[in-house]
């Protein structure tokens, strides 16, 4: 397998519906403590708590994005729950507002420290990779254009202690701009420019969201679904690691 940076990772979304199935596709890779995967609602609503721990055993760093919006006091009492299961990354909804986020944040700290775990990095999410202009404008009547919504949005992030965003790459370089390089970026809709876009309207491939200051990249479908998933990984990781 080819060498990933690996403080810059490639998370592998584990969009699968059942545990045997990710045990399935983790099994086929000779180490699976070299990769760091997402959790994401489908597989912990089925399967909870229990297949990160699963997942952990086998050493993978683990991005457990559940995307929390709610008021304050619920949220900060969810991630103290998430904070205590040794997850390296997870999500809050910008559109939550700074009291949200400064109360996730706090969870995060306390349920980690009371489990003695390192706490977890908070990533805010912006606009989903899903949305398109026209959505923003004619359903969330947001009259911003993108880029601006979502620069607003990781400013506010900034501001109320989280460690990054999720961002499509095509925000990357107004946000490196507003916010300097040492945020963290983490983008998914990653596609090669052979694989097919799905249901992603922002899309980029993974040597061109480097270039311009993605911390990280989330590959699912091409990977997982790929007839072959140690090369479709390896083919990501070599785009990834283009200089």
């Amino acid at each position: 397998m080819l060498e990933v940076v690996m403080n810059k990772p490639i998370m592998i979304a584990l969009d699968f519906p059942s545990v045997s199935q990710v045990n399935q596709f983790l099994n086929q890779f000779e180490d699976p403590s070299q990769l760091t995967v997402k959790i994401g609602m489908e597989l912990f609503y089925q399967a909870g708590p229990e297949v990160v721990k699963q997942i952990k055993q086998r050493g993978c760093k683990i991005f457990l994005d559940l995307k929390l919006f709610d008021i304050p006091h619920t949220v900060e009492k969810a991630m103290e729950q998430l904070g205590a299961l040794g997850v390296d990354y997870t999500t809050v909804h910008t559109l939550g507002g700074q009291a949200m986020m400064e109360a996730a944040k706090r969870g995060l700290k306390a349920g980690a420290e009371k489990a003695g775990l390192p706490e977890p990095h908070l990533l805010g999410v912006t606009e989903l990779t899903s949305i398109s202009q026209t959505v923003l404008e004619n359903e969330q009547n947001c009259k911003l254009p993108m880029n601006e919504q979502v620069v607003a949005l990781a400013k506010l992030a900034q501001k109320s202690g989280c460690d990054g965003v999720i961002t499509s790459a095509l925000e990357l370089k107004d946000l490196t701009s507003a916010l300097g390089t040492d945020f963290e970026y983490v983008v998914p809709g990653i596609r090669m420019q052979q694989d097919a876009a799905g249901d992603q309207s922002r899309v980029a491939t993974p040597a061109t969201a480097k270039a311009d200051g993605a911390f990280a990249i989330v590959v699912g479908r091409p990977i997982t679904q790929s007839q072959n998933p140690i090369a479709a990984y390896e083919r990501y990781i070599k785009d990834w690691n283009l200089k």
